[in-house]
């Protein structure tokens, strides 16, 4: 009995053998293209270096935008409309959010109406509590004078 379904060489006709070299040597002059900086032995005079990955953001302009979200947050509260009840707060630049839970409204000694704040920050590093205290400036404008973490 005769195998009939195997391939042999001298069956196939010289132009698919032809077509099948031609394929393989046009993916490798491709592909040369994509694997030029590969020189593993190259001298590193030109490699980026001003490239990083896996980089962790910095902690102080995280902490800036935070600090700017609930200033933002504690001095535009109506105290009147919120009755004491919590106003929850977010910044999406780091993350991180949180609820304060209370607004005290006073005044400073030159007048100028301040509140003083007591919140949570929930963020990468976990949870803290934090108290804090602004002020409107002279210039009409709120300012963070205090953002301390307890405990």
């Amino acid at each position: 009995m005769k195998d009939i379904t195997k391939t042999r060489p001298e069956t196939k006709p010289n132009w698919t053998r032809s077509l099948g070299l031609a394929a393989v040597m046009m993916s490798g002059v491709a592909l040369s293209g994509c694997m030029s900086g590969l020189d593993l032995f190259s001298s590193d005079s030109n490699v980026d270096k001003t490239v990083r990955t896996n980089t962790v953001p910095n902690g102080n302009a995280e902490r800036l935008t935070d600090e700017i979200t609930v200033r933002n947050a504690v001095s535009s509260a109506d105290l009147l409309r919120t009755g004491g009840n919590p106003i929850p707060w977010a910044n999406s630049a780091s993350g991180s959010a949180g609820v304060i839970s209370s607004i005290a409204e006073n005044q400073d000694r030159a007048g100028r109406p301040c509140r003083d704040f007591v919140t949570t920050k929930h963020s990468y590093q976990g949870i803290a509590s934090f108290t804090g205290r602004t002020c409107m400036g002279n210039t009409g404008e709120w300012l963070l004078l205090a953002f301390d973490r307890q405990g």
